[in-house]
Formats: C-alpha cells, sequence, structure tokens
C-alpha cells in the first residue's frame, strides 16, 4: 500500500532563495512528493554563524513559502541550544510521523558523497529514503569501492517504491542546475545590487525592511 510521501529538507536558508525552491519543487514533480518540510538548520558553534539571526531565517522562508501548499515549515532545530545531529532529528521526525509513513530527507550531491562520514550515518536509511538533488555534468561517484557499492546497494530508478516503503531507498533526481547561491546573494545585496531574479520577493522585501546583509548592519 503506498502512503503520502513527505520529505524534510534542511538548510541554513541565509537567506532561503529561488535556487532552493525551484529544485526541490522539481524533485517533487519527479517523485510525487505530497509535503516538503523546510527546516532551517541551528548552526552549531565551531561552524560560521549566519549573518541573519535564527528568528529572521525562519521568518524568511514562512514568507518564501506562505502561498505553496507543498511546503510547511519545522523550526525544531532553531529551538534546540545544542547542536543537533540529522540521526537525531529524523528520528524524532519518525516517531512522530508512524513507523509505516514513507519519509525522506532531501540532499545535495555533494552532501551524498560526505554522506558516510555522518554522525550514525547508517541509521539514516532506516529511518526514511534519502532524495538526491544532482548536479548536472558531475557523476555520482563515492570515494571507496566500500561506499559505492553501498550506494548501488540501495538506489532505485522505480519511484513507486518511494511511496510503497517506509525507508530505505536512495534516489537520484535529474534537477536542474540553478546557478544561485547565498554567498552570491548576500555579496549582491552588500553592493546594493537587485536580486530580483533571486529571491522571492517578499523575502527580498523583508530583507530590506530589515537591513540584513548590508555592511553597515552586523546581526546577530
Amino acid at each position: 500500500m503506498s502512503m503520502a510521501l513527505h520529505a524534510l529538507f534542511g538548510g541554513t536558508f541565509d537567506p532561503i532563495h529561488c535556487g532552493h525552491l525551484r529544485v526541490v519543487e522539481a524533485l517533487a514533480q519527479q517523485v510525487k512528493l505530497a509535503r516538503i518540510t523546510i527546516m532551517p538548520n541551528n548552526v552549531p558553534p565551531h561552524r560560521p554563524q549566519p549573518m541573519a539571526s535564527s528568528i529572521q531565517r525562519k521568518e524568511m522562508v514562512a514568507l518564501a513559502i506562505a502561498d505553496n501548499p507543498l511546503f510547511a515549515l519545522d523550526e525544531r532545530e532553531l529551538q534546540r541550544t545544542t547542536p543537533s545531529y540529522t540521526a537525531d532529528t529524523l528520528a524524532q521526525w519518525r516517531e512522530e510521523q508512524g513507523y509505516t509513513r514513507p519519509l525522506a530527507f532531501i540532499i545535495g550531491q555533494d552532501s551524498l558523497l560526505t554522506l558516510p562520514t555522518w554522525y550514525h550515518a547508517g541509521r539514516l536509511l532506516s529511518l526514511c529514503h534519502i532524495l538526491v538533488c544532482r548536479r548536472p555534468g558531475y557523476p555520482v561517484q563515492m570515494k571507496s569501492e566500500e561506499e559505492q557499492r553501498w550506494l548501488e546497494a540501495h538506489l532505485t530508478n522505480d519511484p513507486a517504491l518511494l511511496h510503497q516503503e517506509p525507508a530505505g531507498r536512495i534516489w537520484l533526481a535529474d534537477t536542474p542546475l540553478v546557478d544561485i547561491s547565498a554567498t552570491a546573494i548576500r555579496q549582491r545585496l552588500q553592493r546594493g545590487q537587485s536580486c530580483r531574479e533571486l529571491l522571492p520577493e517578499a523575502v527580498e522585501n523583508y530583507i530590506r525592511a530589515h537591513r540584513l546583509y548590508h555592511t553597515d548592519s552586523q546581526t546577530a
């Protein structure tokens, strides 16, 4: 029996931009995702801190998805004061959603290549499917033969299996290459340049209203 497939999409989202949204919307069409829950990450202390605060990053995500029923917002990582691991977050999400619902976690191709080094990486596929947004022109080649065998053992080309099974499959999506980065957007904003084609209009208006990413405004 197949159930509606839900996916979790995490990121810093500093700020969320059209590249994030276009890629996962294309992914949703390919595998018939019913819902994508966007979860802004709480950045651990040893990583470079976002320029926008947790609240501002959350508010920008809320504005970006306000009119799109495909998306939902999950704030749980922003409410933690300690670094959180993907495996722990997915375990909590799985417990809430039940053990029969098909769940997926969306990552980029670069993250797939480092996945075996993640905390409790072996647990991830017991908790969800993994949907990989490929970068066109980049072959998916893991770093060792053992990791390549692991990938090939879990790969599926049949999207129906993502709906019929709760977890355990890896899907390599042919998502569009959208050449937009949050870093480039922040640089454009610092120079006072328009980001009209790069940001949802409501997000750009929010950034301007709060003077985010300007050289004269350093936020927490």
